[in-house]
């Protein structure tokens, strides 16, 4: 590990400089933790996966509707799993820390490799880019946005949310809060539209719902990919633990309450999605909600499109919030250079971590592939569950007395990571594709950094003069540790 300058944040008291530590702080509590669930979950998916998964559903309304609920239950399933591994490893980094801790830093490293240079930045590249296709459109009415404008779009867009993070970790969890809260007045207001409308009779398509044709296997899986999209995000609270307020008991409080609350919500928006637009009507519509809108709200229609981007820019601003404490915990465990996991003497941000997950987050906005994009972020995404779930396995019968406040039936661990592997080998084996080999070699490509840098610990003393500088530079600092701060 690369040695660095001693800076350490200061705080003047009566005159008297006062050494305060570098750490992070405890800032998210039972609210601001449910609000931070529920705003990453609710992004773009729930605006544009219904037409898809009602497509990929043979238009059978009560197929896609169960598809709904148990990507729902599944997503829960994966969230209870979590919260055991969180509150008996309460560590930054999530699934990284957890595979490390049962299965090995072998796993861990190729996971973590796979998520830093792939599937977190493209999903914040996705984010982006939806971002970006929403707020633009309006400005080119009948024609589509150049592509040049939507990309300079998304890239502003994560350089703006990476320096509000960078500068504060509070003003991260306000525009957190605020998004939230608009994302879900949308909702609320497509919800109440269609009680009203079924109140009114609008129920023609709901009738009979499950008499068209039922899917396949195939084309069930494909539909459950459509849904879980929708609902990934559920995990986001273990990456945030050391800033959680008594994790052990506010981790499940948090995702008993959020994840139930959107499964209910998606629930309610599909359904009054199908007292406007017949199956058809859904399927052929671009944009379901905005189709929605114009059908129902008139002159107000634009609320719709304005709420999705305000939607993907909180759940954007979110995700930015998780890669870094990723790369910030992988670092402080040496599988990462030193400086990614050193926080602002005066800010207390992870702003070295963050920086880095921009960059790479605008590398993949170049493409602009939103589809390409998905299914590798999908691919990886499953991985990592599939592994973490079998980690908490191999953990319960490996390390039986380690302190767990909080314990998951245990046949639901083995569901998820059963699920999981379904997820990640189903496309693979319906639509073989040379894209899913490119994926495999990416990420064995680790191997090539962790044997020499972490396995034999292969160092330089130009990685100290860098280390040094880029400290220098970004005014960071490495964190100072708990037992440090106690002294103090």
């Amino acid at each position: 590990m690369e040695k660095g300058c001693n800076l350490r944040s200061t705080e003047k008291r009566n005159g008297v400089e006062v050494n305060e530590g570098v750490y992070l702080r405890k800032s998210i509590g039972y609210f601001v933790g449910v609000n931070f669930i529920v705003g990453v979950i609710v992004g773009s998916g729930i605006f544009i996966s219904p037409a898809g998964l009602l497509e990929y559903s043979r238009l059978n309304v009560g197929v896609a509707l169960s598809i709904w609920a148990a990507s729902g239950v599944l997503s829960m399933l994966g969230a209870l799993c979590y919260a055991e591994l969180g509150t008996a490893l309460p560590s930054s980094g999530g699934e990284y820390y957890y595979v490390n801790r049962g299965l090995g830093p072998i796993p861990a490293f190729l996971l973590l490799w796979i998520q830093v240079v792939c599937a977190l930045p493209m999903s914040s590249s996705i984010k982006a880019l939806t971002f970006a296709e929403y707020a633009v459109q309006p400005f080119y009415s009948g024609c589509p946005a150049p592509v040049l404008v939507k990309k300079g779009v998304a890239i502003a867009v994560i350089l703006t949310i990476s320096c509000v993070n960078c500068l504060s970790v509070t003003g991260g969890l306000w525009v957190q809060k605020i998004c939230t809260f608009l994302k879900m007045l949308a909702l609320g207001i497509i919800s109440v539209g269609g009680l009203v409308l079924l109140a009114k009779g609008r129920t023609e398509n709901l009738e009979n719902a499950f008499s068209g044709e039922i899917p396949n296997v195939s084309q069930i899986g494909q539909a459950f990919y459509q849904g879980l999209w929708a609902f990934s995000g559920w995990n986001t609270l273990n990456y945030l633990e050391e800033e959680v307020k008594n994790p052990s008991k506010t981790i499940p409080r948090c995702i008993i309450t959020a994840v139930p609350c959107v499964i209910v919500f998606y629930l309610l928006v599909n359904v009054s999605y199908l007292t406007v637009m017949t199956p058809k009507d859904m399927v052929s519509s671009a944009a379901v909600a905005i189709t929605w809108a114009d059908r129902t709200i008139g002159h107000f229609s634009w609320i719709i499109p304005v709420s999705v981007a305000i939607s993907t820019f909180g759940s954007l601003n979110g995700s930015t919030f998780v890669q870094s404490r990723l790369n910030y915990a992988a670092s402080r465990e040496r599988h990462l250079p030193s400086v990614l996991s050193m926080l602002h003497v005066k800010y207390l941000t992870p702003a070295p971590a963050i920086i880095l997950s921009a960059t790479l987050s605008i590398v993949f906005v170049i493409p602009s592939d939103i589809l390409m994009l998905t299914n590798y972020s999908s691919f990886a995404r499953w991985l990592m569950v599939g592994l973490t779930c079998i980690s908490l396995i191999v953990l319960r019968y490996r390390e039986p007395n380690l302190h767990r406040p909080y314990k998951v039936f245990l046949p639901f661990a083995f569901v998820m990571a059963a699920a999981s592997f379904f997820l990640v080998l189903s496309p693979i084996i319906q639509e073989p594709e040379v894209e899913y080999v490119y994926a495999l070699m990416l990420m064995l490509g680790g191997l090539i950094f962790y044997i020499p840098f972490v396995h034999f610990k292969l160092h330089f003393k130009i990685f100290d003069k860098i280390t040094c500088f880029l400290q220098l530079l970004m005014e960071v600092s490495p964190p100072t540790e708990y037992s440090e701060i106690k002294c103090q």
